[in-house]
């Protein structure tokens, strides 16, 4: 099966919706790290660079493939996330 690099910025905040910034997939864990290297110095970016993470995705694997449930969080009524079931 085929492995590509899905590169993702991502950053996590205590009081607003978190950040996730899809950049790319690519065919090589090689070249994920070089766009990496290009977007490092660039607003934002820079001021958190380690917010970058490369997830290795096989191809034509289907997921979620139980289904899935909501999570209510109790705190904030209106908060949920969904996980797999």
């Amino acid at each position: 099966m085929t492995v590509v690099y899905d590169l993702w910025f991502e950053r996590e905040y205590p009081d607003r919706e978190d950040t996730e910034l899809h950049i790319g997939i690519y065919p090589t864990n090689a070249d994920a790290a070089e766009a990496i290297a290009r977007l490092r110095d660039q607003p934002g970016f820079r001021d958190f660079p380690d917010g970058f993470n490369i997830y290795p995705v096989t191809l034509g694997v289907t997921g979620w493939q139980g289904g899935f449930v909501t999570e209510f969080v109790p705190a904030k009524e209106l908060d949920a996330t969904d996980r797999p079931a």
